[in-house]
């Protein structure tokens, strides 16, 4: 176990997840556990970066996230489940690593200059936004954490930790790793109406979802467009259903594909089909979930554990920063 390396990832508390958080991180987590040493966090400082007037909802929304990685599997033995705000040494880090960075550096993230864009921020840009890259520095190097999971997307964000880990190493002595990007290749998953899903579009279906809430959003989700008529032939390409059969019932997804074809099978057979085998597929995790709803001590104590455990191995580290650096 020791001899594994250090992975840390997290996630904004956002409330419950749904497919498209499912199979584009909470999967690869899950296959994460069995060969690294796993740090798992809400990020819930982040979360304040660009929702500060929603405070009030961070404490729910972790407790509701958690409940989700727990059903989806993710081992409190085998992996560190911590909030972010709970470990104070995310802090003290992120102020010292804000003197290795300067500030035309920040401005030219193009991940930043995205989002200045996408969210229309133009002069409202608080310094906590601005400096979000270097509280993820913090994150990732106060475990002194030898890879990161990311998209392609976040690796201009880990470029900056690497150049502020060789910084600090540089003129304090070698305390940190220069983090590698485990890239995954996050497949662009459908919503119920075809687009990228996401809370913010309204089109999403969660993880822990009912059979009941499945019926009602899946049934009329997006399908191919060109197919007015059932006896039209389709193109399951562009048919979000489609793509949830080849990702939750895999065996079914070539047959389906001809059939759709062919117009031997229409849209309404297609997704009561697909309704029967995700519903099957998600069970073990709401069953899961449900046990762990049904006994918030529990969690309690796996969120307290887990932040101890993420405790010591910050505090261990700050101590190493601090005799490297003479001070404190």
């Amino acid at each position: 176990m020791t001899d594994k390396k250090i992975i840390l990832s997290g996630m904004r508390p956002t409330g419950r997840l749904h497919w498209g958080n499912y199979t584009g991180a909470l999967e690869n987590w899950l296959r994460l556990q069995d060969e690294y040493r796993c740090y798992f966090m809400v990020a819930d400082w982040h979360s304040l970066t660009t929702a500060l007037d929603r405070a009030g909802e961070v404490a729910g929304n972790t407790h509701e996230m958690l409940l989700d990685w727990l059903g989806a599997g993710l081992d409190p033995e085998r992996s560190v489940l911590f909030v972010q705000s709970q470990i104070k040494e995310h802090a003290e880090l992120y102020l010292i690593l804000c003197m290795l960075i300067s500030i035309g550096r920040l401005e030219r993230n193009p991940t930043f200059k995205e989002q200045v864009k996408d969210l229309d921020l133009k002069g409202e840009i608080s310094f906590g936004h601005l400096g979000y890259p270097v509280l993820q520095a913090a994150d990732i190097l106060v475990y002194r954490a030898h890879a990161v999971p990311v998209g392609e997307d976040q690796l201009p964000h880990l470029e900056l930790t690497r150049e502020m880990a060789r910084r600090f190493n540089n003129h304090f002595g070698e305390i940190f790793p220069e983090p590698d990007g485990l890239v995954t290749k996050f497949a662009r998953f459908p919503g119920t109406d075809g687009r990228r899903m996401s809370k913010s579009l309204g089109n999403t279906i969660e993880i822990a979802a009912s059979p009941e809430e499945i019926k009602a959003k899946l049934m009329p989700a997006f399908t191919d467009p060109a197919r007015q008529r059932r006896s039209d032939p389709g193109h399951p390409e562009v048919c979000a259903i489609y793509t949830w059969y080849q990702k939750f019932m895999p065996q079914e997804a070539d047959l389906t594909a001809t059939e759709c074809r062919t117009a031997a099978r229409g849209c309404v057979d297609c997704k009561k089909r697909l309704l029967a085998g995700v519903i099957e597929h998600f069970a073990p995790l709401r069953e899961r979930r449900a046990a762990y709803a049904g006994d918030p001590r529990r969690v309690e104590e796996i969120v307290q554990a887990g932040c101890s455990r993420a405790r010591r191995a910050a505090q261990e580290t700050m101590a190493r920063v601090r005799d490297a650096m003479h001070i404190g």
